[in-house]
């Protein structure tokens, strides 16, 4: 198995790498400009895994790649979200980029092809959890340029299968609310909880579904990935706080949601558990404390988001 795999460096590349390079057979090319992801989350030294800098917009970098590696199968996990007002940014990675990994992965004649998607595709969902089979009305710049780089997936006669993922929680977690109030809170600095609800997942959870995607007979086309239940953003904060073993002199504020967040993204995993006899089996609460312990060992390396950081107004 040669997997070629886009944005190898960041948490859910990287854990891709630690669980798979060590199987007899299997060799990475990890294609990757390092924007977000780290250099330092990847091994060194080992004969079966190489790396090349550059982005993946870069059409002479990607099907050189593809030629000289000749990959058996993609993992396309880059993406660009760190710039909520990016547009050219997100759409030259999440769609331009797309096109290329897509167009180069159908001339060699790649086995499989598995597309990593944003739950926020689903916009503002009608119904949570989210089916499976709802539309997609994805509204910010992340939203729209990854829907729009899966599409190109689904339609390039490639053998493909996207997965729309919660909040997968693991090692090098470089995004969200979970590293945010770990760093503030150990420094003694102030929170506020935006009052959202999200789904979180463990990464061993998502790492036990790619054996599964991976395999060129599984399904084909989306499938939503996750435990199926909803926690607040303020759920996650009084795990962190209990955690560290924190006082609070005083409640922490809840903020409206922001224009450019959703109030609720929680995906139902119902078609995936069916699909891929697969089913999420790490608690909330385990989820959140192993992450924790692994900051505790590791430190928190960087702090990316997709939205905006609410303004002063928002918090009165």
């Amino acid at each position: 198995m040669r997997i070629l795999l886009t944005g190898g460096a960041g948490s859910l590349g990287a854990n891709v790498i630690d669980y798979m390079l060590p199987r007899d057979g299997v060799e990475f090319l990890v294609v990757d400009n390092f924007a977000t992801g780290h250099k330092g989350s990847l091994p060194e030294g080992h004969d079966r895994l190489k790396v090349v800098e550059g982005s993946i917009a870069d059409a002479e970098l990607v099907d050189r790649c593809f030629d000289e590696f000749e990959p058996t199968h993609v993992i396309h996990s880059a993406a660009s979200y760190k710039d909520p007002d990016d547009w050219t940014e997100d759409a030259m990675t999440n769609v331009i980029g797309s096109i290329n990994v897509a167009n180069a992965s159908k001339r060699v004649g790649v086995k499989r092809l598995v597309n990593f998607q944003t739950a926020l595709t689903f916009g503002r969902p009608e119904t949570v959890p989210i089916p499976n089979d709802a539309p997609s009305r994805p509204f910010t710049s992340y939203g729209v340029s990854k829907t729009a780089g899966e599409q190109v997936m689904l339609g390039s006669g490639v053998n493909t299968v996207t997965l729309r993922l919660a909040n997968v929680t693991g090692p090098r977690l470089a995004i969200g609310p979970i590293p945010t109030f770990y760093t503030r809170l150990k420094a003694g600095k102030s929170c506020f909880c935006s009052e959202t609800v999200r789904d979180f997942m463990h990464m061993d959870d998502f790492i036990s579904i790619m054996d599964r995607a991976l395999q060129p007979e599984g399904p084909q086309g989306v499938f939503n990935v996750s435990t199926g239940e909803g926690k607040s953003i303020k759920d996650v904060f009084d795990q962190v706080v209990a955690y560290l073993d924190v006082e609070l002199s005083e409640d922490v504020p809840i903020v409206p949601v922001g224009d450019d967040d959703v109030a609720a993204v929680v995906l139902d995993p119902s078609e995936t558990e069916r699909a891929f006899d697969w089913k999420a089996t790490v608690s909330f609460e385990e989820t959140i404390r192993r992450m924790l312990a692994w900051y505790d060992e590791h430190g928190v390396t960087a702090i990316y988001s997709h939205v905006r950081a609410p303004s002063a107004a928002d918090n009165k």
